[in-house]
């Protein structure tokens, strides 16, 4: 288990949890005094009370919260949001309101999940040629399913 320091930049944020002994992240909370209210195809940047010292070789992956996703339309902006191991400052959720109704995040709710995965820098190295393989450069679509 890699131990990872967290710093409380606001005193309503509590430690984060895994809900379960199989859970892959753990939620982000919204440390906000009071509700905000996100308006259709409105995006927002969400704070969350934290910054964290992630070891070097390791990564934070801010990743939406399936359900609140599918049934509310809150979505992240950016996809997936990366936390650097050299970053610490607070951590943000930039979020995405992609259903036609307001939504408002009150204090506290869970607006995102966090997984820390290891991660590898690689070399890149100039060539001409590419091995050959049997998909090539077939895109979208291309393998038939």
């Amino acid at each position: 288990m890699s131990e990872i320091k967290i710093k409380f930049l606001s005193d309503n944020v509590k430690m984060p949890e895994y809900a379960t002994e199989g859970s892959a992240g753990t939620d982000l909370s919204a440390a906000i005094k009071k509700p905000m209210l996100v308006r259709p195809k409105e995006r927002t940047l969400i704070p969350t009370g934290i910054a964290l010292q992630i070891p070097k070789g390791y990564a934070g992956f801010v990743f939406a919260r399936s359900g609140l996703a599918l049934r509310q339309g809150l979505s992240l902006c950016n996809g997936v949001g990366v936390i650097d191991s050299d970053y610490t400052g607070e951590i943000k959720v930039g979020v995405v309101n992609l259903s036609d109704k307001e939504y408002t995040v009150n204090p506290g709710d869970r607006v995102a999940q966090l997984v820390i995965m290891p991660v590898a820098r690689a070399k890149f190295i100039e060539v001409d040629e590419l091995e050959h393989t049997a998909r090539g450069g077939g895109g979208f679509g291309s393998t038939g399913k």
